[in-house]
């Protein structure tokens, strides 16, 4: 069953992501997609844990892929990676704040049963803060080898596939050394989501509250 946003009215999104190349990870050709093809009205794109070096390589990521967004806002925070449950209680006042400023249509946020403790304390305060939005969660690929069933597949072409990667590698230079963050890595779960979905490349969500 194909779903399509109406077109017609212009979309708030917020994407939210625990450290610095997760969103672009999770969603980085969807995001290119909708921007492609909706009216975006703003998009608010918030990184939780950073340091000196990875909040330039974000910043620089995140402009490249709102470069054609007039109304964007980037905030790369400085939490300490993987330690964000143990700053539980100044996260969750930080949710309450956003929820304060924006009220987006779409938010995507990490999925709930990612083994990463971090991805796990933004996913369930994204849940606790916003009850009325279309709420998507994305999956990373990583060493946990936690990957579940999604069943929410945005369709993406090969053009969106390279933008992505391309972006990615060349932001986050810090991250090169990495055995696993490449080009290979970045296409490979994208292809197989294309697979199950009977496309040629998707990325996957978990859409767990839908109302028709």
């Amino acid at each position: 069953m194909n779903i399509h946003l109406d077109k017609s009215t212009p979309l708030k999104i917020l994407c939210l992501g625990a450290h610095c190349d997760d969103i672009e990870i999770g969603l980085g050709g969807t995001i290119l997609k909708l921007i492609q093809e909706y009216n975006i009205e703003q998009v608010t794109w918030i990184v939780f844990a950073s340091n000196e070096i990875r909040k330039k390589e974000a910043v620089t990521s995140a402009e490249s892929f709102l470069d054609n967004v007039a109304n964007k806002k980037i905030i790369i925070n400085s939490f300490r990676d993987g330690f964000l449950p143990f700053y539980g209680s100044e996260i969750k006042e930080y949710f309450e704040e956003i929820k304060k400023e924006i009220s987006p249509d779409l938010i995507f946020t990490h999925y709930r049963n990612d083994r990463h403790q971090d991805h796990r304390i933004i996913s369930d305060l994204t849940w606790n803060t916003w009850r009325s939005q279309l709420i998507l969660e994305y999956e990373i690929p990583k060493y946990d080898g936690d990957l579940g069933s999604p069943n929410f597949f945005v369709e993406l072409s090969e053009d969106f596939i390279r933008a992505k990667n391309h972006i990615l590698l060349n932001s986050f230079v810090s991250q090169r050394e990495k055995h696993w963050f490449d080009d290979a890595t970045f296409s490979a779960l994208p292809r197989l989501r294309g697979m199950e979905s009977a496309t040629l490349f998707a990325e996957a969500f978990y859409a767990r509250k839908l109302i028709l």
